[in-house]
């Protein structure tokens, strides 16, 4: 997947994930149109080829996977409630409809989209206006947020969906090039130029660039990171844009923010921090975030709001600034990659004619 389509993906758990949480009491209310909502459950049993059913402590409600966009976490190692990000975890995995049977009976299972009428059921299904997002995970329902904004982004640019259709087309515009003079001895290095450069993508591969590629590597999967902590900076700023104040949670619970200049060993244990990256980072002081007791509470400590979709948790400064600098760093360190890859490529390619001009 490209990175416009997982950004797609963030963005959508992002926007699913503030909509109202379906419950027995929503359900029994429902009227119309239904309208967009949430659910979390347990996968209960997949009918007819295409309809899950996904039950909750309350309720059961069928999910209709034909034109779902069906995703599965990787599993996770910890509690997954930290910003500890390893720059080789899986992206979440791209499943058919057809495989869904497949799975363990009781794995967790999050749904957001729109509600309809289906033989007289209440069911979760995909409109033209409304996508519908199905996502398979383990661990605690508190960590999927963090998970899903962390882990879902692409692994490499270098490869992507096209690489292999214009690596094919490449080398056979390079084999009829060289077919073409192949008969003609004045142009004896074009052809010797042509077959070699079939193997232009091991360029990167080869001593001495594959020493950028590594370098390329490691500055790409720092950008990632830099990414993730991010969009992680920015979880509060979807409930409190100003990333300070007090608000309501779709649930009707208060959530707000509280600053300090330093943090307790209980405070530590008890409320995770979401981005370890700049836990040494203390001159800008830490932002907490959870639920509030009453709107008037905000210099009390949040504590872990009912809704596991709220962000709870500890940031090393106020969102927007983070943000912003997340951002700048990865674009840089980006660009950097890029370029310390093609140095490389360019270096192998040097050498490579520099042995062709000695010997042609």
């Amino acid at each position: 997947m490209s990175r416009r389509s997982w950004r797609q993906f963030r963005r959508r758990f992002d926007e699913l994930r503030l909509r109202p949480l379906l419950d027995y009491g929503v359900y029994r209310g429902l009227t119309g149109d239904g309208g967009n909502y949430r659910f979390i459950g347990g996968f209960e049993s997949v009918t007819d080829g295409h309809t899950l059913w996904i039950r909750s402590e309350n309720l059961t409600i069928p999910v209709s996977l034909r034109g779902a966009q069906t995703y599965m976490l990787p599993m996770q190692e910890g509690n997954g409630m930290t910003g500890t990000f390893d720059p080789g975890e899986e992206a979440p995995e791209r499943i058919r409809w057809n495989r869904v049977s497949t799975l363990t009976e009781g794995a967790r299972v999050f749904v957001g989209g729109a509600l309809t009428l289906q033989e007289d059921r209440w069911t979760f299904a995909a409109t033209n206006e409304t996508p519908l997002l199905v996502i398979f995970y383990d661990g605690p329902d508190q960590s999927l947020t963090v998970r899903a904004i962390r882990a879902g982004r692409h692994r490499n640019e270098y490869w992507n969906p096209l690489t292999p259709y214009a690596l094919v087309m490449g080398a056979l515009c390079l084999i009829v090039m060289a077919a073409s003079f192949l008969s003609r001895p004045a142009f004896r290095l074009t052809v010797i130029t042509a077959l070699i450069a079939i193997f232009t993508p091991l360029f990167p591969l080869i001593p001495p660039g594959i020493l950028c590629t590594v370098m390329y590597r490691r500055l790409w999967w720092r950008a990632r990171i830099f990414r993730a902590n991010r969009d992680l900076a920015k979880l509060p700023l979807k409930h409190l844009p100003q990333g300070e104040g007090v608000c309501r949670l779709p649930g009707g619970e208060w959530y707000g923010s509280y600053f300090c200049t330093a943090l307790s060993g209980e405070v530590r244990q008890s409320i995770p921090i979401l981005i370890q990256d700049e836990g040494k980072r203390k001159k800008e002081g830490w932002y907490i975030f959870g639920a509030l007791p009453a709107p008037s509470a905000e210099n009390t400590i949040p504590t872990e709001p009912a809704d596991p979709f709220a962000t709870f948790g500890i940031l090393p400064g106020k969102p927007e600034t983070l943000a912003r600098r997340y951002t700048v760093r990865a674009y840089t360190l980006e660009i950097i990659s890029w370029l310390v890859l093609l140095a490389g490529i360019g270096l192998n390619v040097f050498f490579i004619r520099m042995i062709l001009i000695l010997f042609g």
